[in-house]
């Protein structure tokens, strides 16, 4: 069975700009990287479980936030790891200085015995849409140029060079 996940984008028009929320994940692994590693805020979700729902959960447990709709639903796109993501976009503007995550465990440093926690988001912060190119996954872009299409009407210059 293909994995599934959920999430949500959130957005806001600031003196005419567009700008995204994305999300750092935690742990040692995504410690040092930046460019290319940020992400929409998302988790897996079980077949029966209603994916909206799960966005909404998912980004709850991430953030410590609930946004309200409306909800623009995205078009799922498969990643390259072969999950599916389903993403709606929402306005907001929530303060990322409120962050407040969900935590895991696992044995740091490896082989050392010790387990200890990590939060599941590091941090959150609001990226113009070209800076939010930079920073996100690249498998999850497409999510940004769609929602970047669907609210001006237009593709914007700086995507070209990703799909070139």
């Amino acid at each position: 069975m293909t994995p599934t996940s959920a999430g949500l984008l959130l957005y806001r028009l600031k003196t005419n700009h567009l700008e995204v929320l994305l999300v750092h994940p935690g742990g040692p692994f995504w410690a040092k990287k930046d460019l290319g590693a940020w992400s929409i805020a998302k988790g897996e979700y079980e077949e029966g479980e209603a994916p909206l729902q799960a966005a909404l959960r998912e980004f709850f447990e991430e953030t410590g936030y609930r946004p309200t709709g409306p909800y623009l639903p995205l078009t799922a796109r498969r990643q390259p790891s072969g999950k599916i993501i389903d993403v709606w976009a929402a306005e907001s503007n929530w303060d990322a200085s409120n962050l407040v995550s969900n935590t895991f465990s696992m044995e740091w440093p490896r082989g050392s015995g010790k387990i200890r926690d990590f939060p599941e988001v590091d941090r959150a912060e609001w990226f113009d849409i070209a800076e939010a190119t930079r920073r996100i996954l690249p498998g999850q872009l497409g999510f940004l140029q769609e929602l970047h299409e669907k609210l001006t009407g237009c593709a914007a210059h700086f995507f070209n060079s990703f799909y070139e």
